[in-house]
């Protein structure tokens, strides 16, 4: 059985002037998701700043997380790090406290082998006994998970799905073509959505949901072509992620805060073109309080 059929959002994590995290908000950006009629909260990922949030944050916005959700909509707790023991130390916790699945990352900067890969989500695997969706994205990792690799992986018990953001849609179609039909594949790269689910995908792990969450649940349940978002997804890449959403977000109404160091604001001439492109699409701001 999925974990979800259709668009997760890999969802901010607000913060306050003082960068702390902003619970207020963040309650009130999931509760927001759950009446646009988003399919699963991914939280703790990349664009969470999973990267500078600690150990501490990380556990507590994952309990408070699933508190709020309250069963309305999947949890799904980014929990994998480059250090197989503390990935699965986090992984427990999460699932102690109820979430649903976990995403766990291709452990970045020490560069496994494909069998170090395989051993690492193993014995992740073995010892948390929950819903796995790897998370294949080299651009931030360093490395690959190969075809092979995930073959042999879709194999494992507990491991159910593949967030695919290397961009190689060939890779993708080839894997989709050899896996298990009940092992899921979902977009990581939003502009790569349609494509992949006419190629057998269950639906995408979303940075661009975290503004338009009705039209992204839409192309990803075939009910919306997916190049009406072209120009929002390419702006939204503009610079690092998460640095032009939050700064989307905020302009629409959403107080998310700024990001954390060393991830710094748009520059002018940035800012100047992603307001351009909110304002093609219609979206003003006061976005939020508009839509209550």
């Amino acid at each position: 059985m999925s974990l979800f059929i259709g668009s997760g959002v890999a969802l901010i994590t607000p913060f306050n002037e003082k960068l702390e995290v902003n619970y207020d908000m963040l309650k009130k950006l999931i509760l927001w998701h759950i009446d646009m009629g988003t399919d699963a909260l991914i939280i703790c990922g990349t664009t969470a700043e999973s990267a500078t949030l600690s150990t501490e944050e990380k556990k507590a916005v994952i309990k408070f997380s699933v508190e709020v959700a309250n069963h309305k909509i999947p949890v799904i707790a980014g929990t994998g790090s480059n250090d197989t023991k503390a990935s699965i130390e986090l992984s427990l916790y999460a699932k102690s406290v109820g979430v649903d699945g976990l995403l766990i990352v291709a452990p970045y900067y020490n560069k496994p082998t494909q069998r170090g890969l395989i051993a690492h989500y193993e014995a992740i695997a073995s010892s948390v006994e929950m819903p796995i969706i790897l998370y294949n994205v080299p651009s931030r990792t360093g490395v690959n998970i190969e075809i092979d690799s995930v073959l042999r992986l879709s194999q494992v018990k507990h491991i159910v799905a593949i967030k695919e953001a290397s961009g190689d849609l060939d890779q993708i179609s080839n894997m989709i073509k050899k896996i298990p039909l009940a092992f899921d594949v979902y977009s990581g790269n939003d502009d790569q959505t349609e494509a992949i689910l006419k190629m057998g995908g269950r639906g995408v792990i979303s940075v661009t949901a975290n503004i338009l969450p009705k039209e992204v649940h839409e192309i990803a349940t075939f009910k919306r072509k997916g190049a009406y978002l072209k120009d929002l997804h390419d702006i939204m890449f503009i610079e690092s992620n998460p640095v032009p959403v939050k700064e989307a977000l905020c302009f629409l109404g959403f107080n998310v805060g700024k990001t954390r160091l060393p991830l710094v604001e748009l520059s002018h001439d940035h800012k100047s073109l992603l307001l351009s492109v909110l304002e093609n699409y219609d979206l003003k701001e006061n976005l939020y309080e508009n839509s209550h």
